[in-house]
């Protein structure tokens, strides 16, 4: 989906302000928000990874802007475990001590057309275009590189297409791809020798002519 989130960043925001010697956690509360994703992914199952980034980038705009890096975490988490009904939002709230901001409900995801084939559409040196798509569901594929041109350096593994795991559909494994294009392709301003690489599902690739 497109917003605030997206992934591989926004312009604008001013620069990376960049803490030395930056700890893991700042405080108790936030390892066990991390704790708390571990159990919900890896020990109850609940729901799966892609859900999990979805319901961070499900976050009101205002609250995702003002919120840190383990606030995120906390109301991804929070969300998905009332949306699976682990537990009540009255209960939730009970325990917290007022109300609890939980992230928007979630658009209809897409299932993708399954691969006619396990073998990979593309090889490396291939030249593709990155569809000019805008799903109202969850993606893995940044708005800055929809449309561009770029070259195959390499065929990675097949992954569930996110597109549905993220909306906990079935979702069948497609081959990614790292995709380097031209910095000066995605931002005027780049130089002229820089590349960015991007790992890009399939099903978010076309052959360029």
């Amino acid at each position: 989906m497109d917003g605030i989130h997206d992934l591989g960043g926004m312009g604008g925001f001013g620069a990376v302000e960049v803490e030395r010697n930056e700890p893991v956690f700042h405080e108790p509360w936030e390892a066990r928000a991390f704790a708390l994703n571990f159990l919900g992914i890896s020990v109850l199952r609940a729901y799966n990874v892609h859900e999990y980034r979805h319901a961070v980038e499900r976050m009101d705009p205002a609250h995702y802007l003002a919120a840190s890096y383990y606030e995120r975490w906390l109301t991804g988490v929070a969300t998905l475990l009332v949306e699976k009904g682990v537990v009540a939002r009255d209960e939730l709230e009970t325990r917290a001590g007022g109300p609890f901001p939980l992230s928007r409900p979630a658009a209809a995801g897409r299932t993708g057309a399954a691969p006619d084939s396990e073998r990979p559409r593309f090889a490396v040196g291939d030249a593709v275009v990155v569809r000019e798509v805008h799903p109202r569901g969850h993606t893995r594929a940044p708005r800055y590189v929809r449309g561009k041109r770029g070259v195959v350096l390499r065929v990675a593994p097949r992954f569930l297409f996110p597109d549905a795991a993220g909306h906990g559909l079935r979702a069948h494994k497609e081959h990614a791809y790292h995709v380097e294009f031209p910095a000066t392709a995605l931002w005027e301003d780049a130089g002229s020798r820089a590349t960015v690489i991007v790992d890009l599902c399939e099903s978010y690739l076309e052959r360029a002519s």
